[in-house]
């Protein structure tokens, strides 16, 4: 049967002690960067954590568990909205492209890039760079109302090259991805905050279940979903690529593992990992469960 729907799992906090496996794998999903479409450094990292896994022709990373009828989906969205070089300078300044969701998650987004440190992804590995700020002398006692709000086109970066040349031997061409630098925070308790933070903590509990060996009725597709960002219909392709999805009842239904945040598509996403644990016994009950 054809994929039909989606259960969205509403998670709240819990009094009980946390999975410490759960806050270490959340806080090195949200250090990584996976541009949409560029996410391969990610998925890499995650073959080598999961064992049985592997990479689906659309790039998605997926691991089957259980067998038998009948056969069930669970995924998480890996990628997030990001930049690539647009245009290199010949005094060796790079220009930015966005990449990701048509419409922006909210119409300043790109200013977000203004003034801080951005990361490129070259073929001679990460190089780090900064993006420039308009100078507050020249601008000084021009009309608030005359200047134009930051946008992708005003973003300029410095890599510390002097020449097209020089940032060529950087191992940054055209296209290269680049991201915001990660740092992410843990504050209060046990609260969360980086670019994307609510999907990576989301994927950090799957992984940390698909580790925990959870018993499985039926067949469960676990996937770590790519290019999610260019609004595709991300269960089509899985059910293409992998046969098709059965769906009996509201308990057998594909299921999207996310977690409600703070600040959402800002810098300082904030997730509760308490809510963590909770998709995490939520989904073990639901990997066991058929009806």
């Amino acid at each position: 049967m054809l994929i039909a729907g989606i259960v969205l799992l509403a998670v709240r906090p819990s009094g009980r002690l946390p999975a410490q496996t759960v806050d270490a794998l959340a806080r090195r999903f949200a250090a990584m960067t996976a541009v949409t479409g560029y996410e391969q450094a990610m998925t890499d990292s995650l073959l080598t954590l999961l064992p049985g896994s592997a990479r689906d022709r659309a790039g998605n990373v997926t691991l089957t568990l259980g067998s038998g009828a009948p056969t069930r989906v669970v995924f998480c969205p890996l990628d997030e909205v990001g930049y690539v070089v647009g245009n290199i300078t010949d005094d060796g300044y790079v220009m930015l492209r966005r990449v990701g969701t048509v419409p922006l998650p909210n119409p300043i987004y790109d200013q977000q890039l203004e003034g801080q440190q951005v990361t490129l992804f070259g073929r001679r590995g990460p190089i780090p760079g900064v993006v420039g700020v308009r100078s507050t002398h020249l601008t000084r006692g021009r009309p608030a109302a005359t200047e134009s709000p930051f946008t992708v086109d005003n973003a300029i970066v410095d890599v510390g090259a002097s020449s097209r040349d020089e940032v060529l031997r950087l191992g940054i061409a055209m296209l290269t991805p680049v991201a915001l630098t990660k740092r992410p925070h843990v504050y209060g308790t046990r609260l969360l905050a980086a670019p994307a933070a609510g999907r990576r903590a989301a994927c950090a509990a799957l992984a940390a279940v698909v580790l925990s060996k959870p018993r499985v009725r039926g067949t469960v597709l676990v996937a770590f979903v790519v290019q999610t960002r260019y609004q595709r219909d991300d269960l089509a392709t899985l059910s293409n690529l992998h046969g098709p999805i059965d769906i009996v009842r509201e308990s057998t239904m594909p299921l999207v593992a996310s977690l409600s945040v703070k600040f959402e598509d800002t810098t300082v996403e904030t997730v509760d990992l308490a809510d963590a644990d909770v998709l995490m016994k939520n989904l073990v009950r639901w990997f066991g469960a058929v009806r």
